[in-house]
């Protein structure tokens, strides 16, 4: 569950802090349902401070409080981290804090006395859409197997706008190919059926007639997508294979959440409803799908401005 060089810091832990992790993490799995990559982010954010705490000469989880855990930030930010960086491993302390208090395990949840250093809220970067389309088809018409995934992978992640984790997680009998809607489990395994349009269609279809049979194996089982070994294809390669190909193609580094932004942003300018859009995402609130408005905007001044002669 955590890195090569986060498990090196981890088995360093004194013994009551290094079991505290290996208890804190099965929690967030197994009772909190947080996705693989939320849980080991935290992991590492409570392990940096376990190991910041043990430095000051805490030996248990019990000995934290509010100073350790300020110290613990300061040192971060003194060492360059980010805001957003900061913010969200002020949210892992305090999640630790609080499971740690309602476990025994601290007398008091002192992290509840933290504050979050407030983040900066960055518009996404996004593609135009001739730019997402010339993506989409750079992998070209070639029948290869791993050309005919690579355009199954990329059409589907602009045709949906779904996240590259719920992208590998998909099994082929998630596409509903009559309807045309995917069947996603989405963050806190909550399930959707998302909609996609005829170039995917065509790119999914090519690659179970043509490429999936040549690339499986018996490590194959029902995953849609397949790596070049014939196992599910991993978020780690398909992150590879959306920016080589926008490399490639010579377009701004793009990734697949780049993908998503831009999927969102032109559904919007082309006047879906945003509560339409936010179903699609699978955003929980909606204040989190209001920011591809923002984008929308800033889009339109920037058209303006080069526009309008007066501008």
């Amino acid at each position: 569950m955590m890195s090569r060089s986060t498990q090196a810091t981890h088995e360093e832990l004194p013994s009551a802090m290094r079991d505290a992790v290996d208890d804190f993490a099965r929690h967030l799995s197994r009772v909190d349902n947080r996705s693989a990559h939320t849980v080991r982010a935290y992991v590492a954010d409570v392990v940096s401070l376990l190991d910041h705490a043990g430095a000051m000469g805490c030996t248990t989880p019990g000995e934290l409080d509010i100073a350790v855990l300020r110290s613990w930030l300061a040192k971060l930010r003194t060492l360059g981290a980010a805001r957003s960086s900061l913010a969200r491993r002020a949210a892992a302390a305090r999640t630790f804090s609080a499971w740690a208090h309602r476990g025994g395990l601290l007398a008091t949840d002192v992290g509840a006395q933290l504050a979050s250093p407030k983040g900066r809220r960055e518009l996404p970067t996004v593609l135009r859409a001739d730019q997402a389309a010339a993506l989409v088809q750079a992998p070209g018409d070639e029948a290869a197997p791993v050309l005919l995934r690579d355009r199954a992978l990329l059409e589907l992640l602009y045709a949906t706008g779904i996240r590259v984790g719920e992208l590998c997680g998909l099994d082929v009998a998630d596409v509903d190919r009559g309807r045309r809607v995917v069947r996603v489990v989405g963050k806190g395994d909550k399930e959707r059926a998302v909609p996609y349009g005829l170039p995917a269609e065509e790119a999914v279809d090519d690659w179970l007639r043509l490429g999936r049979p040549d690339l499986g194996t018996a490590d194959s089982g029902d995953a849609l997508l397949l790596g070049a070994r014939g196992g599910r294809l991993q978020p780690t390669i398909a992150r590879r294979v959306v920016s080589g190909y926008a490399r490639a193609a010579g377009l701004p580094h793009t990734s697949p959440h780049g993908l998503r932004h831009s999927a969102a942003t032109h559904l919007l300018e082309g006047g879906a409803d945003l509560r339409a859009v936010q179903e699609l995402l699978g955003h929980s609130s909606l204040s989190s799908t209001q920011i591809y408005t923002h984008v929308s905007v800033e889009r339109l001044r920037a058209a303006y401005r080069q526009a309008h002669p007066r501008a």
